[in-house]
């Protein structure tokens, strides 16, 4: 057992038995490295990651590879989710090197840290004679090391510098993004590009803000098509709800089995959108179904969400498969149903030749849209489900990351607004105390990362993205809520994350705080990825924080943000959806809207459509321009704090909202 034993990320801990002798990141693993005088070899992944757990059979859990690795080097495993900001440095390094990035990632560094070579995943022979070639040049040719480090030193500091636009990008910005993603759409199995397809849900978000402001049926068409494909293919579990992280085939239906936390919250938000847009009930049934899942799965007895579940789950024997805990036989189909086996094969397509290694993944893909099961396959859903739980499950990752429950947050209280579902707003509460409780310091200060067996629970400084995203969750809860608390917590949080994040010369967040570890760069995460960027998620909270509070420096902070993107948006079209959405809602205007008094009839009627330009405020008042001179059992319709008439009946406020 080596020195993981004592760490509390589920993913170091599967390493604590690996005969190499891993350090875990921090100054330990750098003084061996200088006192060697070896370099760092650092492997980046995560639990829930199917070629980590390959490449640690073939490299990891073998003692010769193992010797080599600790004759010839100091080697560090890393979390990517518990320390993104240090797989962001090095995953720019690899892809500067490279063209392209992936987990596992695997650097090569100077005893300081300064990254020198790297890849993604190398099989048993190919390693070996890395390691080989690696140690030669650190030996015998210093000098191509050092030039290696200048170059990519250069290049991870390249977004750090950029100085912002001198205004704020205007509508056609918004709108040269739409055409890319129009000319990038697959017509016919939706989504954007060839497989490996992954949801894309802000770029399906940006276009659903784009038919609202402008009805479009090619606009809706995109995603539908989409939403219906993703929904019918096997990257949703159609036994049990919920997403898996992305398909890699073009029809959605053989996915990458893990789940992630923050997959469900980002499909959750998509889904509830069109729900509400578009008005087809099978889109609230994904909703319904996948927040099942996460309250079923995900949620732990403290509230928390967990990060993720597996890809692969064991056989009879103890090896690990991916998708095994997912797929079916019309044989296993048989055994648990009887009599009702034909409709649900039948519903479920396991015919013809299977599509997955053998076995079956079940699917709706001949049936695209069609959702709703009859009574029977219900009933045999049910059944199939219980006996799937049964088998042994995928590993959980049970650490809890601020960021991605501050997402699920966000999610959970739009769909619990939407839908008038009381319960998903107690576990919205529950998870917003629980953040409050158990990540945040006596001191105010946050913690990204919470394991509950850990010592302590609550480890690593919370990033400009753990902050952003914890604003906009606690500012959906207090529009959710009426509660005025959650309105303080997000302003506290939003405060400290433009103390200590804020980069006073040319704008925006910088990933870490000015007084948390000095990594060999301070970056900047302005592009969206698999989650929002820091930055883009940061504006469009403070710019719905500000409209709620009336506090201008929310507002001025976000158009700062949005003035670096107007430097960037050029060169990466399809990065920028979440930003984009947040610059529709700056230039496009807030409506902000008051609900005095108790009045459910008008706050229903406020939450009758999707209104992403909108925020409001009923139930305790708080410090705002909002709360004065209201008169209870009234509903104000405002801009920039300019009110209409007040109204006391919903068809009036329908009236005015429209």
């Amino acid at each position: 057992m080596n020195r993981l034993a004592t760490e509390t990320s589920p993913y170091l801990r599967q390493h604590r038995d690996n005969p190499v002798d891993w350090y875990a990141w921090g100054p330990e693993a750098f003084a061996a490295a200088t006192e060697r005088n070896v370099p760092i070899l650092l492997s980046v992944g995560y639990s829930a990651c199917h070629w980590c757990h390959v490449m640690a059979h073939e490299c990891f859990e073998d003692t010769d590879v193992a010797s080599v690795m600790n004759n010839l080097f100091v080697n560090v495993k890393v979390d990517r989710e518990e320390r993104p900001d240090v797989d962001a440095i090095y995953m720019d390094a690899v892809q500067s090197m490279t063209g392209r990035g992936g987990w596992p990632m695997t650097v090569f560094a100077t005893p300081d840290g300064h990254p020198f070579y790297g890849g993604t995943y190398f099989p048993k022979p190919q390693f070996l004679q890395l390691l080989a070639a690696i140690d030669d040049v650190w030996r015998n040719k210093p000098e191509d090391v050092q030039q290696n480090v200048n170059a990519l030193v250069q290049s991870l500091e390249r977004l750090s510098t950029i100085a912002p636009a001198d205004g704020l990008p205007g509508f056609e910005a918004i709108n040269a993004v739409l055409d890319h993603l129009g000319s990038t759409f697959d017509p016919e199995w939706g989504g954007f590009g060839p497989a490996p397809k992954f949801p894309s849900t802000m770029n399906l978000d940006l276009i659903l803000r784009a038919t609202l402001h402008n009805p479009s049926p090619d606009a809706a068409a995109v995603v539908a098509t989409s939403l219906d494909a993703m929904a019918s293919g096997g990257i949703y579990d159609h036994i049990g709800g919920g997403f898996a992280r992305y398909s890699v085939d073009e029809r959605w239906l053989v996915p990458h089995f893990e789940k992630m936390l923050y997959d469900q919250a980002l499909l959750v938000r998509v889904y509830t959108h069109a729900a509400q847009l578009l008005g087809q009930p099978r889109y609230r049934q994904v909703v319904e179904e996948t927040i099942d899942y996460v309250l079923a799965e995900l949620r732990l007895p403290s509230g928390g969400f967990a990060s993720a579940e597996d890809a692969d789950s064991p056989d009879e024997h103890g090896h690990g498969h991916e998708g095994l805990f997912y797929v079916w036989t019309p044989e296993q189909f048989v055994e648990v149903l009887g009599a009702d086996a034909p409709a649900a094969l039948e519903w479920y397509e396991l015919v013809g030749e299977p599509n997955f290694e053998g076995r079956f993944i079940p699917s709706r893909l001949h049936h695209r849209g069609d959702l709703a099961r009859p009574p029977v396959v219900e009933s045999a859903r049910r059944r199939l489900h219980a006996a799937r739980a049964t088998r042994p499950r995928p590993g959980l990752d049970d650490k809890v990351l601020t960021e991605w429950n501050g997402l699920m947050l966000g999610a959970l209280a739009e769909a619990a607004a939407a839908f008038d579902r009381d319960d998903w707003r107690e576990a919205a509460v529950a998870n917003a105390e629980f953040l409050v409780d158990a990540l945040r310091a006596p001191n105010g200060r946050w913690s990204r990362s919470w394991q509950a067996n850990g010592e302590p629970p609550a480890r690593h400084a919370a990033l400009a993205a753990d902050h952003a995203a914890l604003v906009d969750g606690f500012t959906r809860v207090a529009e959710l809520t009426g509660r005025a608390r959650w309105i303080d917590e997000a302003m506290q949080v939003a405060d400290t994350m433009l103390d200590h994040f804020w980069d006073v010369d040319n704008g925006g967040l910088f990933t870490t705080a000015d007084d948390g570890e000095q990594l060999i760069a301070r970056q900047k995460d302005l592009l969206d990825n698999a989650t929002p960027a820091a930055n883009t998620h940061a504006a469009g909270a403070l710019y719905r924080l500000g409209a709620l509070t009336g506090e201008a420096r929310y507002t001025n902070h976000a158009d700062q943000i949005m003035r670096l993107l107007g430097r960037l948006l050029p060169t990466a079209p399809a990065a920028f959806a979440h930003g984009l959405a947040a610059l529709d809602l700056r230039l496009t205007g807030i409506t902000e809207i008051v609900v005095a008094g108790d009045r459910p009839d008008l706050l229903a009627t406020v939450r009758s459509a999707w209104r992403p330009n909108a925020v409001v405020a009923w139930g305790e008042p708080y410090d705002s321009p909002l709360w004065e001179s209201r008169t209870p059992g009234y509903a104000y319709v405002c801009r920039d704090f300019a009110c209409k008439q007040p109204v006391d009946d919903a068809e009036g406020l329908s009236s005015q909202l429209a």
